[in-house]
């Protein structure tokens, strides 16, 4: 990306939601605006696991607002991610139609250590470089991911479904707080956060820092309050002097503390419970406030995708593709073959869309035998359903959704994505998939030499497979599948014929 454009995040957080928009300038990025709503949608949860109407209602007011402050910006300028309430939302899909079309760019709902890994990439980027081994740690309002990296790279990941404003309204329902309120959510934090002692105890870090809304609200209040001499120190000292004077306090709405804002009044004790568990558990004497957050990390995120080298996706795929012991040679000549294939079916198309949906069936090639690890019997079943619940760095929710239908799809009936027949570009890449798979059936290059595949404007007369003279009689194995899968395709809208 070239400098002096602008970028934008948008994070539908469980409290809050937060847009951050900034310039590159020569590879950094430099804020231009900041703007937080507290939307409080994970309060609007009820036992379901359902979004209240007034929870999607509050959060669609705030992204027409911040939609006001996006206008004009391109499609690669803009990511937007969701984290936990809308991980947990049974009606999430009802919630983001309308989110979506009021804000005007996709949003990517992101798996638990795919929002750790994010979350990292934020804070490193805006601290000094070192060769440190840093703890981060983020309490959201219904998750809390904790980190170790060193540089760049992020190591061990984890989320934990506890935060400020689940365990608020779990331990400190009523408004008050008392020490045996608090003593009751730390013990159920420790319950749920306990196996982070082996992951993220003592020994694995050398600096502990922490992120985002609760550590610096606590932070602050402590620096306003003398505690500490910077605002970049949280002790365990001031911990228990912040927890005194909640509890002295009483009620949420007597909290008189300078760095506590009124919207925060009602989460905080929650959020420091949840800390206080986490100097526990993890053995924190000191932790150091730092400025960067998930926001930041998908602003970063942006720039890495736009080169293959530096898309950390890439990298996943093969390091997923290894854990399940697929052939690799294989992976690469399907890929080769499929690309060769889905290429002539979209001349048209533009650049950057192309890109994208060469790179997602280049994915779903190198893992269409994933499955064979689990059994040899449906493959193509197991490995979508690995797909649709594995965590791969980079991928939201959706795009390995995406991926797992083409998994899915690569071998067997086509009936069974009939939802997706509708998708025109869908169908492009699930036919280049299924015939390169075909056409390398010995696992070896096959001769595609004088093989056309066009698509006609129609999607009713379907696809064409234009063969050379002879070719069949030179691979009748081949030819033998290809008739079988023009049967296939005559079940479906579209439909394919040999020429």
């Amino acid at each position: 990306m070239q400098s002096g454009i602008r970028l934008a995040a948008v994070d539908l957080g469980s409290n809050s939601f937060r847009l951050e928009i900034a310039r590159l300038e020569l590879g950094q990025l430099q804020r231009t605006e900041y703007h937080k709503e507290t939307v409080r949608q994970g309060a609007g949860l009820d036992a379901d696991r359902r979004l209240s109407q007034d929870a999607m209602q509050r959060g669609w007011n705030c992204l027409a607002r911040f939609a006001e402050r996006l206008a004009g910006f391109q499609p690669n300028q803009v990511r937007a991610v969701a984290t936990q309430t809308l991980r947990e939302a049974r009606n999430r899909d009802e919630f983001l139609a309308v989110a979506q079309q009021i804000l005007g760019f996709p949003i990517d709902v992101i798996a638990g250590r795919e929002e750790a890994r994010l979350i990292y990439q934020g804070v490193v980027h805006l601290l000094p470089q070192s060769d440190e081994r840093r703890l981060v740690l983020d309490i959201g309002g219904r998750s809390t991911e904790l980190i170790i990296g060193r540089g760049y790279a992020a190591g061990t990941m984890e989320s934990y479904r506890v935060g400020s404003v689940a365990w608020s309204m779990r331990y400190f329902g009523d408004g008050v707080m008392t020490a045996k309120h608090f003593e009751r959510a730390e013990i159920a934090a420790k319950a749920v956060l306990d196996d982070a002692i082996s992951t993220h105890g003592r020994r694995h870090w050398d600096v502990a820092y922490g992120c985002s809304g609760t550590v610096g609200a606590i932070a602050d209040t402590l620096l306003l309050a003398g505690r500490v001499p910077t605002r970049y120190q949280i002790t365990r000292d001031g911990l228990d002097w912040m927890r005194d004077k909640l509890i002295k306090a009483h009620r949420f709405d007597a909290i008189k503390l300078e760095g506590i804002k009124d919207e925060r009044k009602a989460v905080i004790a929650g959020g420091l419970a949840v800390l206080r568990a986490l100097f526990d558990l993890l053995d924190i004497e000191q932790l150091q406030y730092a400025y960067g957050a998930l926001r930041h990390g998908a602003l970063y995120d942006m720039l890495d995708r736009q080169h293959e080298k530096t898309d950390v996706r890439a990298s996943a795929i093969a390091a997923l593709a290894a854990k399940f012991s697929t052939d690799a040679a294989q992976g690469e000549r399907v890929s080769r073959t499929a690309l060769h294939l889905f290429g002539q079916l979209v001349p048209q198309l533009k650049k950057k869309q192309r890109l994208e949906a060469e790179r997602q069936l280049d994915w779903a090639a190198r893992l269409h035998e994933i499955g064979s690890r689990i059994s040899h019997s449906d493959p193509h079943k197991h490995g979508a359903y690995i797909l649709d619940h594995a965590d791969v760095a980079g991928f939201a929710m959706h795009e390995l959704h995406a991926l797992s239908q083409l998994v899915l799809g690569h071998r067997g009936k086509l009936r069974k994505l009939e939802p997706r027949f509708g998708d025109a570009l869908f169908m492009r890449q699930l036919l280049a998939l299924r015939l390169a798979v075909i056409l390398c059936h010995a696992r070896q290059d096959p001769d595609d030499q004088g093989i056309a595949l066009s698509a006609d404007a129609e999607p009713a007369h379907g696809f064409t497979l234009g063969l050379r003279d002879g070719w069949a009689k030179a691979w009748p194995q081949s030819a033998h599948l290809l008739r079988e899968e023009v049967l296939a395709w005559q079940k479906t809208p579209w439909g394919l014929r040999l020429s």
